[in-house]
């Protein structure tokens, strides 16, 4: 996949969990919000990666590949995943539990959409 699919596809689970993280509490779907929150991130720092010509993984965690976009661009460094839980593994559903916590990965996904848009990277 070229980089500015995984830019789109990073883009529309940000969109899907922004829709669904607005809804009343007691409506929100948790696990939607916290897969497309994953999803965008992993989206995100793999379409960076391969925009510099890197290969990536299917089973890189998030926090890998933001490390290897660090030792890429300094800017990186402002980056900061710690209130992903999930962030040391690969993504799965046993971390999409509790409102708060998605609503934080959430959070983190829509900061790397701004940091992005800083770059002007699309």
């Amino acid at each position: 996949m070229e980089e500015k699919e995984y830019f789109k596809k990073a883009k529309e689970h940000l969109s899907v969990a922004n829709e669904e993280l607005y809804k009343p509490k007691e409506d929100v779907v948790s696990y939607l919000v916290c897969k497309n929150s994953q999803n965008a991130i992993v989206n995100y720092l793999k379409g960076y990666l391969i925009k510099r010509g890197y290969e990536t993984h299917k089973e890189e965690t998030m926090q890998g590949l933001l490390e290897r976009c660090q030792s890429i661009n300094p800017e990186f460094n402002k980056l900061n995943l710690k209130s992903v839980d999930c962030r040391m593994h690969t993504i799965d559903s046993s971390y999409c539990e509790e409102v708060n916590k998605v609503s934080a990965c959430y959070k983190t996904a829509d900061d790397l959409d701004t940091f992005f848009r800083n770059l002007y990277l699309f």
